[in-house]
């Protein structure tokens, strides 16, 4: 049976090959972009390769939650549920700290962004039979040492550093989801994390992280593999049978269940993070329209 599939980020690098793929299978595909004409030229391009392909798009800010409801809403009104949402945006930003609405742009693209679209998009993802949901982390969270008291990230001068406690975080969320959502009832829907490896793509090459790490990614631009290999285990985690039932887990680029690093890990500090990115969000969680 073909799949509804939201994509974010889907307008270049591995989650533009995610959609393509997926596309390929049969899938009717809706990628979401922050630019209209680059999200239009990006469906053209997938019904080049798929002639028959059913790709849409979607576009929002995703610095921004408000823009994020807008485009769940916009979503709801025109699909009446959905199967897969893969959590694919997401970035390292510069040293130079900023913020949007108050939250600090690593924390809000990477972790609150998703989390926000994984609520919002729940009840269309409880009318599927096998409903998942797909969130992006990153083997930098191995590096990752959080301060708990600063989950808006004010005191922490690294771009690089913030973004390996994002990638963290979205573990951290993750699990907390899939326990809830079993606590509730709520057995077909799934939650994982998916782990793509170092790919040679765009990711990086716009951001001022200071020279090692600056080089770091232009290096990785030429050297590493191709985004392809990166978006095997997002395709996996879309559509293979072998995973229906499976939540809460850490997938790598093999496609082989892997244990994320989980020495900052305690019941308590992912309790916290749940409840600090709940409140968060918690204004953008009334009055959300639905199909």
């Amino acid at each position: 049976m073909n799949k509804i599939i939201l994509v974010t980020g889907a307008t270049d690098g591995i989650g533009k090959i995610t959609a393509t793929e997926l596309a390929k299978k049969g899938n009717h595909v809706i990628i979401h972009g922050r630019n209209e004409q680059k999200a239009q030229k990006t469906v053209a391009e997938i019904k080049q390769q798929v002639p028959n392909a059913e790709v849409e798009y979607l576009i929002a800010d995703l610095f921004s939650l408000p823009a994020v409801k807008h485009m769940a809403e916009q979503f709801q009104q025109k699909y009446d549920h959905l199967d897969v949402l893969i959590n694919n945006a997401g970035a390292v930003l510069d040293d130079k700290r900023r913020e949007t609405d108050g939250i600090e742009n690593t924390m809000a693209l990477n972790v609150l962004a998703p989390l926000l679209l994984n609520q919002l998009l729940l009840p269309s993802l409880e009318k599927s039979s096998d409903g998942r949901i797909i969130n992006m982390s990153s083997g930098t969270h191995r590096q990752a040492k959080p301060d708990m008291d600063d989950l808006n990230l004010k005191n922490e001068p690294s771009g690089q550093k913030r973004y390996g406690i994002s990638k963290l975080f979205v573990i951290w969320n993750s699990q907390h989801l899939a326990a809830e959502l079993q606590k509730r009832g709520i057995t077909n829907v799934t939650v994982n994390c998916s782990h793509p490896g170092a790919v040679g793509t765009n990711f990086g090459q716009d951001s001022d992280n200071g020279f090692i790490n600056n080089l770091i990614y232009k290096v990785a631009l030429h050297l590493m593999p191709a985004p392809e290999k990166g978006a095997i285990t997002n395709i996996y985690l879309a559509s293979s049978d072998e995973v229906k039932g499976v939540t809460g887990k850490f997938f790598n680029n093999k496609k082989q269940l892997e244990k994320p690093q989980m020495k900052e890990h305690t019941p308590e500090r992912e309790q916290q993070l749940w409840d600090y990115c709940m409140k968060v969000i918690a204004p953008y969680l009334k009055e959300t329209t639905h199909a």
